[in-house]
């Protein structure tokens, strides 16, 4: 058993090459292999929002607060809430963030495979991100 105490693994920015606008990451778990899950709470700013990205074997999201948008390649933006759970399937592509007004904070939960648990891509540009009406 080991009990990973609060405050013991400090916060960090979101780096620019893969999310636009302030966003802090507070790693919640990384597990030893061969366990492979990795989670995050990640805390988005108004009108902050990763890049496009995909995972090797998929993400769960769990909305903690505040209000956010996700959308996946081909698909709407979707309003989500605190208690909503979003699943991405492997490799598929998507973003998620917070809305232009509202902060959004979720836990991000994905598993490695082979050392990888994402592979980041071009960022959400600001007309596709605010021109939308999201459901």
């Amino acid at each position: 058993m080991e009990i990973l105490r609060v405050g013991s693994r400090p916060s960090r920015k979101g780096p620019a090459e893969s999310f636009t606008g302030n966003v802090r990451i507070d790693p919640v778990f990384d597990a030893t292999p061969p366990a492979r899950v990795h989670i995050a709470r990640v805390t988005f700013e108004p009108g902050a929002r990763t890049a496009w990205h995909t995972h090797p074997l998929g993400q769960v999201l769990v909305i903690l607060d505040g209000c956010g948008w996700v959308q996946r390649e081909g698909g709407a933006v979707e309003t989500v809430y605190p208690g909503d759970v979003v699943w991405f399937a492997p490799g598929e592509k998507h973003w998620h963030g917070a809305t232009a007004t509202t902060g959004m904070t979720h836990l991000a939960i994905q598993e490695d495979q082979d050392g990888q648990t994402v592979t980041w891509l071009e960022h959400v540009p600001d007309d596709q991100y605010y021109g939308h009406q999201a459901e």
